[in-house]
C-alpha cells in the first residue's frame, strides 16, 4: 500500500525527512520479530518497555520508516507523532481498509462476566446460523481460525488484522470483550461497534489506571465514543454505569435485576439448582432502529451455573433482541450453553457437585455465594487459593469478604493453598499475603489449613466430601490447574461413573 493512503487522517507533527507519498509499504509493525523489508515500524510505549529502545534492531530488520513519538538518533527515516498508539490504531484502520464497518460488531465491557457474556452472545449467534467471530480473554475464533488469547483485547493493529482475514472469510457478526487497558491504550480505537453495552463495574484494577476515577474513565469509553446509530446498553442498578446514558450519542437500553423500572429486567428467579431459571421481561414497547419489540415476558433455563451467568444472560438475550433474533432461538441456545472455563463452571455432578470459579474480587466472590446460598445441597467445603503477586490491600480485602460469607454459609470446611507446585514467580503468594490472610482467618476464629501445593489439597479436600456436599475451587490463577487435579483423583479412585461427568474443558487442560 502506498504511504500516503496509509498515512491519511494521521495527526503528524512532523518528519525527519521529506515524505514521499508514493513509497509503497509492505507492512506495520510495532514488535520486530514481525518487521519486514520495506516496512514500518511503530514504536509504542508500554508498561514494562518502551518500542523506541527497539528502533535500531527494527532498522537491521528492513523497516524502511519508524513512527515515533522522540527522535531516536538511528539513522533511518522517522514520522514524529503525539501518541503512537494512536497512530498505530489509525495505520491499521488505513492499511486494513476499515473492514469491521462491514460487520455486526458487538463490544462488552465490565469487571466482571464480559468473558461468559462473550460467549453466550457468540452461542446465540450460531444458533441462529449466522457466520461469527469472537474476540476476547479465552481466544480469537471465526471460520477455521482459532488463536489463543494473550490480551484480552489485541493491540490495534492485530485487531483489524483479524477483521480483515474475518470480513474476506465471510464473518458477519463479531463479539469483542473490550477490557479497560485496551480502552485506555487505544487497541479498540476505530472499531466501528453497533451494539455496546456496560455490564456491572467493581474496584479490580485500580493500581493499573491509578485510581477508581480513571478506571471508570476509561472503561466508559465505550459507551461515551459510541456513534450515534450504535446501541448503548447499560446497568441501571449501577449508578455509575447508567449516568452515562446522558453521555453517549448511542440510544440507550437499560437493564435491572432489581425493579421493573428499566427497559428489561427479570422475575421469579430459581437458583436451587444452581442453574438459573427466571421469567425475563421487557417491560414497555421499545423502539430500536427499525422495529419495535413490544411490552412480553418469557421464560429462560439456563445450562450454565451460578447468579453471574443470570446477569450475563440478561444481556445476551437484549443483544439477541436487538438483533432481531427470534425468542425460541435465543431460549435453546442459552439451554445449551454450559459455561466457560473458571466462571463458577460445574466440573463434576455425580455423588457431589464440584464447582471452579476465580473468585477474582469481591463483586466476582459476591455473586459466587449468593448462587451458593440459593442452591440445594449436604454440605459446602470451600478450597481457596490465595491469590499472589497482587499486594496485601487486594488479599485483605478478598479474605474479608471471604469471612463475611463464611459466616453466612457456615461450610464444613475451609482449606487453602499457596499453589507452589503450579504458579510461576509472577503469581507466587509473598510472605506478606500469606500472613494478613492468616491474621483476619485467626481473628474471626476460623479455622483453616493452608497447603503449600495445589495438588495435596485437591487431593486431601475431596476426601472429606459426603454425598450431596458441594466443594468450591476459589481462586485466580493459583486454581487454574485444579480442575485437572480433580479428574486425575477421581479417575484413579474410579469414582467417575461416566467420563462425560467432566466439562471437556478439563479434557483440553491436562491432554
Amino acid at each position: 500500500m502506498k504511504l500516503e493512503k496509509i498515512l491519511n487522517n494521521l495527526d503528524i507533527i512532523d518528519a525527519n525527512f521529506e515524505i514521499d507519498k508514493e513509497i509503497e509499504i509492505k507492512n506495520i509493525a510495532f514488535h520486530t520479530d514481525d518487521v519486514v523489508e520495506g516496512g514500518i515500524f511503530v514504536a509504542i510505549k508500554g508498561y514494562v518497555t518502551d518500542g523506541h529502545r527497539f528502533i535500531k534492531k527494527a532498522k537491521e530488520e528492513g523497516a524502511e520508516i519508524a513512527v515515533v513519538e522522540n527522535y531516536s538518533e538511528e539513522n533511518i527515516k522517522q514520522i514524529r507523532v503525539e501518541n503512537s498508539r494512536i497512530a498505530l490504531a489509525d495505520m491499521a484502520r488505513n492499511f486494513y481498509g476499515d473492514p469491521s464497518r462491514d460487520m455486526n460488531v458487538i463490544g462488552i465491557t465490565a469487571t466482571n462476566g464480559k468473558t461468559t457474556t462473550a460467549f453466550m452472545v457468540n452461542s446465540i449467534l450460531e444458533e441462529d446460523k449466522r457466520n461469527t467471530g469472537i474476540i476476547g480473554t479465552v481466544l480469537t475464533r471465526y471460520a477455521d481460525v482459532m488463536i489463543p488469547s494473550v490480551l484480552t483485547t489485541p493491540e490495534s493493529l492485530t485487531l483489524q488484522s483479524y477483521f480483515r482475514d474475518m470480513k474476506d472469510k465471510g464473518v458477519t457478526d463479531v463479539t469483542m470483550e473490550v477490557s479497560s487497558s485496551a480502552q485506555e491504550l487505544y487497541r479498540n480505537k476505530n472499531i466501528d461497534f453497533d451494539i455496546v453495552s456496560f455490564n456491572n463495574l467493581g474496584r479490580e484494577h485500580i493500581d493499573q489506571h491509578g485510581s477508581f476515577e480513571n478506571y471508570f474513565r476509561f472503561k466508559s469509553r465505550l459507551i461515551r465514543h459510541a456513534k450515534k446509530d450504535a446501541l448503548a446498553i447499560l446497568n441501571a442498578d449501577d449508578e455509575k454505569i447508567y449516568s452515562l446514558r446522558d453521555k453517549t450519542r448511542a440510544q440507550v437500553l437499560s437493564f435491572s435485576l432489581e425493579n421493573n423500572e428499566a427497559d428489561f429486567g427479570i422475575q421469579n428467579l430459581d437458583l436451587s439448582s444452581g442453574k438459573g431459571k427466571f421469567i425475563f421481561k421487557i417491560n414497555r414497547d421499545i423502539k430500536v432502529k427499525d422495529f419495535i419489540l413490544k411490552k412480553s415476558q418469557f421464560e429462560i433455563e439456563l445450562g450454565s451455573v451460578g447468579y453471574s451467568s443470570v446477569m450475563n444472560s440478561v444481556i445476551a438475550i437484549i443483544i439477541a433482541l436487538c438483533l432481531k433474533i427470534d425468542i425460541e432461538i435465543i431460549k435453546r441456545a442459552l439451554k445449551n450453553f454450559k459455561g466457560v472455563e473458571r466462571r463458577f463452571e460445574l466440573i463434576f455432578d455425580e455423588e457431589f457437585k464440584i464447582l471452579d470459579d476465580h473468585f477474582a474480587n469481591e463483586k466476582n466472590i459476591d455473586a459466587t455465594m449468593e448462587t451458593l446460598k440459593e442452591m440445594d445441597y449436604k454440605n459446602l467445603n470451600i478450597l481457596y487459593a490465595i491469590r499472589g503477586k497482587r499486594g496485601v490491600e487486594v488479599n485483605r480485602e478478598i479474605t474479608e469478604r471471604l469471612v463475611k460469607w463464611i459466616k453466612i454459609l457456615k461450610p464444613k470446611s475451609l482449606t487453602a493453598t499457596l499453589s507452589r507446585d503450579t504458579v510461576k514467580e509472577k503469581d507466587r503468594v509473598t510472605d506478606e499475603e500469606l500472613k494478613v490472610f492468616k491474621s483476619i482467618l485467626d481473628k474471626n476464629k476460623i479455622a483453616c489449613k493452608v497447603y503449600d501445593t495445589l495438588e495435596e489439597s485437591i487431593n486431601d479436600t475431596i476426601d472429606l466430601l459426603d454425598k450431596d456436599d458441594v466443594l468450591l475451587l476459589a481462586g485466580c490463577q493459583g486454581m487454574d490447574k485444579g480442575a485437572g487435579f480433580v479428574k486425575e483423583k477421581l479417575l484413579r479412585e474410579n469414582k467417575v461413573k461416566d467420563i462425560k461427568g467432566f466439562s471437556h474443558r478439563i479434557d483440553k487442560r491436562i491432554c
